[in-house]
């Protein structure tokens, strides 16, 4: 199979016969567009339905990061620096455009990408020593916003908390974007950091029906917990922005207003968001998705989706592919913008607000890697790049 990111249209739907699994976003396991060999499932007989049967467990692998800020020039993101806690997400959200990334391992977007995370433990102690560095200049760090920080095996890894200790120490502004209550176990460190300019949070809110949250976001937070989560931390004093993402047509599309009044009802200050994007391999896993969940509008959907995309299944000009072109492109945003005004929400520009990088202190001390990366330096443990 070959993948163009701007194009996939030679990506057919996949046969009615595929199956998902409970707890899981994929269907199936596709291969990377950078493995060499091709391989084509093949049913001997044996065994089987048993397989079938086995639930996929989740694993999480240690890593010893060499860096941790990234930094993007794009026109498009409102922010330049971001920081990720893991690659890989167990939420297994089928949409997500970060599901490419585990091809660079060598692994599958699809199963893999959702239950084999990797766990950047020395996170810490390495945006410690970056921001320790004479020339660093303080900007908003974005955390979480290409796999989320705070998915289930943040609960017991405690990473994201880790790096919040350090951004609060150096009174380094931060913004988060998650779709995870477990957000609320942090109040104690953004709470103090919000109300001096240092702190605002991003709530990701795809729909408000449950049972179609359980197979497009299969592992995270529902739809009415997290609309708790937006009144916990807006009570608190965090500013609680809304992404509205992505906008699917005829699946997540006709809940934009319903949204969009529920978060302002929430507490929420401000609301953005994107149409559906399908870099690379997320195509043929939406379609997959699609299929297995959707098959009486699975065509009516990409349809709509190549109008707003130029004839394509996607487009990566930064122009256009956050928010699509076209005329039902037009019309989502004119429905974004009516709804928002109506209701007081800000818009893109304020989803977080103005934060504060005048206080800003380096660390006094920049420890060591730690005992954990020391541990594994000397059994021999190889970075993975």
């Amino acid at each position: 199979m070959s993948y163009d990111e701007n194009n996939q249209e030679q990506v057919m739907l996949p046969p009615p016969s595929l199956k998902a699994q409970k707890g899981r976003g994929a269907v199936s396991n596709i291969q990377g567009r950078y493995e060499v060999d091709t391989r084509e499932d093949y049913d001997d007989g044996w065994e089987r339905e048993e397989e079938e049967a086995r639930p996929l467990k989740t694993q999480v692998t240690e890593e010893i990061c060499r860096s941790i800020l990234s930094r993007n020039a794009s026109p498009d993101l409102p922010f330049s620096v971001s920081l990720n806690p893991y690659r890989g997400c167990e939420h297994g959200c089928i949409y997500c455009f970060a599901r490419p990334t585990h091809s660079y391992l060598g692994l599958s977007p699809g199963m893999d990408f959702e239950s084999k995370i990797f766990a950047k433990v020395n996170a810490p102690e390495m945006l410690r020593k970056e921001l320790a560095k004479p020339g660093y200049v303080p900007e908003s760090i974005a955390l979480g916003v290409n796999t989320d920080a705070y998915q289930p095996c943040e609960r017991d890894l405690r990473l994201t908390r880790r790096v919040l200790e350090v951004l609060q120490e150096c009174q380094h502004p931060v913004g988060l974007i998650t779709k995870n209550a477990l957000i609320e176990r942090d109040i104690d460190i953004l709470a103090p950091m919000a109300a001096k300019r240092q702190a605002g949070v991003a709530i990701t809110l795809t729909t408000l029906d449950a049972s179609i949250a359980r197979t497009l976001e299969p592992r995270a937070t529902t739809p009415a917990r997290r609309l708790r989560t937006i009144r916990t931390l807006t009570d608190a004093g965090i500013p609680v922005a809304v992404s509205i993402a992505p906008i699917i047509p005829f699946i997540t599309e006709p809940d934009i207003e319903r949204i969009m009044e529920a978060v302002k009802e929430a507490g929420a200050v401000s609301a953005h968001y994107t149409v559906l994007r399908l870099p690379w391999e997320v195509a043929p896993l939406f379609k997959e998705w699609l299929q297995a969940h959707f098959p009486e509008r699975a065509q009516r959907v990409m349809n709509r989706v190549r109008e707003m995309r130029g004839g394509k299944d996607y487009d990566s000009d930064f122009a256009t592919r956050m928010k699509g072109e076209g005329v039902w492109a037009e019309l989502i945003r004119q429905r974004v913008k009516i709804a928002a005004e109506r209701l007081g929400l800000a818009g893109h520009g304020s989803r977080f607000h103005a934060m504060d990088a005048s206080q800003f202190t380096r660390p006094l001390v920049v420890p060591p890697l730690g005992a954990l990366a020391r541990a594994a330096a000397d059994a021999g443990q190889m970075d993975l790049f």
